[in-house]
């Protein structure tokens, strides 16, 4: 049996979707661990291409088990949506869905987007599909769990008292908010939109209990990066859950999870979404934005790009003790003219390894050779340009730890194996 949890390195994007479904093709069982619908994971295959948002990247292997775990918060009706999908490309999602998960409602939206709206200038950049809310009300322990789907009076019961406390908060917090759905007309519709899926509620630690029994390979998936872990990440333009490797098992179902491989996803340079610092910022970055499609999978939004940042990375390694690297993406830099990595950082506070927060540091580059070749149809490392060659074996110096996957295309099929 093999545990192999997949994880970001930096804040998030990295292609973790490609890894997750390059290696779900020898796994028993696909199992999102934390987070919901704010982010999603682009997966190319022989069906076509899918941003996926809730779904595990595995599951387009029909003997795959697909588990949402209870550190998610789940949006019902675009979980709906989303198998929808799948489905119409004829993909049959074998699903189990923990009940100990708990619901991110449309209130949790609104009220992401009313706090956003609220800070101005100093919002946070969330993609207000209401996670934090949710998150936070799981805290207060005032949380809609998944499970109580299964049991209507229980569900409008818990409804009810979580309105009871939420609405006059957001009522004097934002004086235009409005909201006149009762508990009854909320219990019917979550009974409605979480139909097609319903059955699919359960205790997931059952089954991937009885697959651990059987030796069989188990894959965990997390969302957005370590740059945006709630605790360890750029506070506070992090996501509101623990997105590392160490929450892997509680947050799948198997808190006592010892996984044999940690592969911690980075792309060939550095991306980001949102707010927060990115040190390495390219002068110019429209046209390789564009070329390389950097793009948010949720919301479209445009990603600051910058080039690839080794103090981010190895601590975003270490921190979750990656036992090896999927480097992403190293076709994208084929014909750029400046290539370089940031091997520290110059300035105040440098000192601190873990994402500072001030403009004032200074990226330390080390100029790298570049290469214009088309390195899409490559398949051995031996076959890559040897400057190519020379910035993965670079990377995996300055990481130390090995670099396993090169990806050099979006296609299953075009993944380099060391």
């Amino acid at each position: 049996m093999s545990s192999i949890v997949v994880v970001g390195a930096n804040w998030g994007d990295e292609g973790k979707g490609r890894i997750v479904d390059f290696l779900a093709e020898q796994a028993s069982a696909s199992i999102r661990f934390q987070g919901g619908n704010n982010a999603g994971h682009t997966v190319v295959n022989d069906l076509g291409t899918f941003k996926l948002h809730q779904l595990p990247s595995g599951v387009f292997n029909p003997d795959c088990l697909a588990v949402l775990g209870p550190g998610m918060v789940i949006s019902p009706e675009p979980l709906t949506t989303e198998l929808a999908e799948v489905a119409a490309a004829g993909v049959n999602v074998n699903l189990c869905i923990s009940d100990r998960a708990t619901l991110c409602l449309p209130l949790h939206a609104l009220e992401d987007t009313l706090e956003e709206v609220r800070l101005g200038d100093a919002a946070y950049g969330s993609t207000r599909q209401g996670i934090a809310p949710a998150y936070g009300d799981r805290v207060m322990k005032k949380g809609i769990l998944v499970g109580w789907l299964k049991q209507p009076e229980v569900l409008c019961e818990r409804i009810q008292f979580w309105m009871d406390w939420k609405l006059p908060q957001l009522k004097a917090l934002y004086p235009s908010f409005e909201f006149s759905q009762t508990a009854q007309e909320m219990t019917e519709w979550l009974l409605e939109v979480s139909a097609p899926w319903r059955d699919a509620i359960c205790n997931v630690s059952l089954p991937l209990k009885a697959l651990q029994a059987e030796d069989q390979n188990l894959l965990f998936e997390a969302q957005l990066g370590a740059g945006r872990d709630l605790t360890y990440g750029e506070y506070p333009w992090t996501t509101s859950s623990n997105v590392v490797s160490m929450y892997a098992g509680i947050g799948s179902g198997l808190p006592a999870l010892r996984p044999e491989r940690v592969i911690a996803v980075a792309k060939a340079f550095s991306s980001s979404v949102g707010t927060g610092t990115l040190i390495t910022a390219m002068e110019e970055q429209d046209a390789f934005r564009e070329a390389a499609g950097e793009f948010g999978a949720t919301t479209g939004r445009p990603r600051d790009m910058g080039y690839f940042d080794a103090v981010a990375t190895k601590n975003g390694v270490e921190l979750q003790a990656a036992t090896e690297i999927a480097l992403t993406k190293v076709d994208c830099l084929s014909g750029l003219s400046d290539l370089k990595i940031c091997v520290a950082y110059d300035g105040d506070h440098s000192e601190n390894p873990i994402w500072p927060q001030t403009a004032s540091l200074a990226p330390v580059y080390e100029q790298m050779e570049g290469w214009s070749e088309d390195i899409t149809d490559c398949r051995k490392f031996e076959e890559l340009p040897k400057a190519a060659q020379d910035y993965v074996l670079r990377i995996e110096e300055l990481m130390g730890i090995p670099v396993k996957m090169v990806s050099v295309g979006p296609g299953r099929e075009q993944m380099i194996m060391r």
